[in-house]
């Protein structure tokens, strides 16, 4: 059975990260990894009827039915699912194939975040030479450019996590409190929703790596720049002092419940209304279903708050994309598993399972947007979702050793949370581990 976990409950911990780091030096690759050849346009096909078998290797829990209705349509296909670990065991576990040169699945799940480390070491299947560069336009802006480095497309994106707010009405309208539009607003309620409930907390957040990034982006941030092995890291740009500046006094103030996601605690408190909101991804609306049945009724979904009254930017936090190892022998074989997955019959098999599509004529499509939740009270929720997604800035990179940099955030910026550093000290001790790790790894590293 697989295990479903988002993105926002992955705990990322520095002995997976060093063992990650082993195959991800500038210098380095995937050194067993089988060289890339020009496919024709008719070879995907040929080999979706000749058949064969592929190993998937996938946490998330929908695949299991697209997988079904793939050997429908092709039964020549042996679909082989397997749950390798979620986040970084899998990517772990990958790597470790990679280097031994035995036991690579054909598809990896890979989350966005992580992508550029496998990329850039060579580990994957560049999609152009099966088309994939002609799928411009299919997919909405952040996760199609998440997949694309250095001239080269290595994974086709799965879904997406366009940002909003998510907040138990129910008790915003008990002390009388306006749904905050800017996150200045966002402040002025915490401290109402304090002062009217001692022990209610505007959210919970007790220092996260992915959450971090995603409300830098959001205030046009670029803390990243990347151009294959020369990196910058910066987290003295304007979009980063936005969001220290005005989360430091959500810290200091105690108005963040100091309670871990996905914790038993944390899901208790969304049900009983000691959390009153989550600013993350689309794909949560699942999770509290699941997780959070006294909540049902009570919670609703707002866009994101603004830096700026009156401005529309959002962002992007989680989200995967399906890639091939560059080591598979069955590539042409594993891409038309991609494209059925994420471009074709698959999509609506995984809309069907609650999953947030990256396609674009999904999110369009008037079923998905007049598609009512009835958790939200009937609200037609993915019209919110879908408008994030237009509406994430662009030019956003992620490191090509993210893995290891987020998972040194609770060492550095995430003092911030449990001692006096503060958050703007934090992010700068943030960068300068970042810094000397890349350098040590032979990337040219600037600050």
């Amino acid at each position: 059975m697989i295990k479903t976990l988002t993105r926002r409950g992955l705990l990322q911990s520095s002995a997976v990260a060093a063992a990650l780091a082993l195959g991800f030096t500038a210098c380095g690759g995937g050194g067993n990894a089988a060289p890339q050849q020009t496919v024709s346009s008719d070879a995907v096909e040929q080999a979706l009827q000749k058949g064969g078998k592929l190993t998937v290797w996938a946490w998330d829990q929908s695949l299991k039915k697209v997988a079904e209705g793939f050997e429908a349509k092709y039964p020549n296909v042996d679909v082989n699912l397997v749950n390798a670990g979620t986040g970084n065991d899998q990517y772990t576990a990958l790597q470790n194939a990679i280097s031994a040169g035995s036991g690579v699945p054909d598809v990896a799940q890979i989350e966005y975040y992580a992508l550029p480390q496998f990329a850039l070491s060579k580990s994957l299947a560049d999609l152009g030479q099966f088309g994939a560069a002609d799928l411009d336009g299919t997919f909405t802006a952040g996760p199609w450019s998440s997949v694309r480095a250095q001239g080269g497309v290595y994974g086709l994106p799965m879904d997406s996590g366009p940002m909003a707010l998510f907040y138990n009405k129910e008790l915003f309208d008990k002390h009388g409190i306006a749904v905050p539009t800017t996150w200045d607003e966002f402040l002025e309620a915490g401290r109402a929703l304090k002062k009217a409930d001692p022990k209610a907390y505007i959210a919970n957040d007790t220092g996260d790596a992915g959450f971090t990034t995603s409300m830098i982006w959001q205030a046009g941030g670029k803390p990243y720049q990347v151009d294959g092995t020369n990196v910058g890291v910066n987290f003295s740009d304007e979009g980063s002092t936005k969001f220290a500046e005005t989360w430091q006094k959500l810290i200091d103030e105690d108005l963040l419940a100091p309670i871990s996601s996905w914790s038993d605690e944390w899901y208790k408190g969304l049900g009983n209304g000691t959390i009153a909101t989550l600013s993350t991804g689309a794909w949560m609306p699942g999770n509290l279903v699941s997780g959070v049945a006294d909540g049902a009724g009570k919670w609703r979904v707002a866009p994101l708050p603004q830096w700026e009254k009156g401005a529309t930017s959002s962002s992007e936090n989680g989200g995967s994309s399906l890639a091939i190892p560059a080591a598979s022998s069955q590539a042409a074989l594993a891409y038309g598993f991609l494209k059925y997955s994420n471009v074709e019959e698959g999509v609506q098999t995984r809309i069907d399972g609650g999953a947030f599509p990256a396609t674009s004529k999904d999110l369009a499509s008037e079923k998905f947007q007049n598609t009512q939740f009835k958790y939200f009270g009937g609200q037609k929720a993915n019209q919110i979702f879908a408008e994030s997604a237009k509406n994430v800035p662009a030019g956003w990179s992620y490191l090509p050793f993210q893995v290891y940099a987020n998972s040194i955030f609770n060492d550095t910026a995430g003092q911030a949370y449990v001692s006096g550093t503060k958050l703007k000290d934090g992010l700068t001790d943030w960068q300068k581990a970042s810094v000397k790790y890349g350098t040590d790894q032979g990337f040219t590293v600037k600050e």
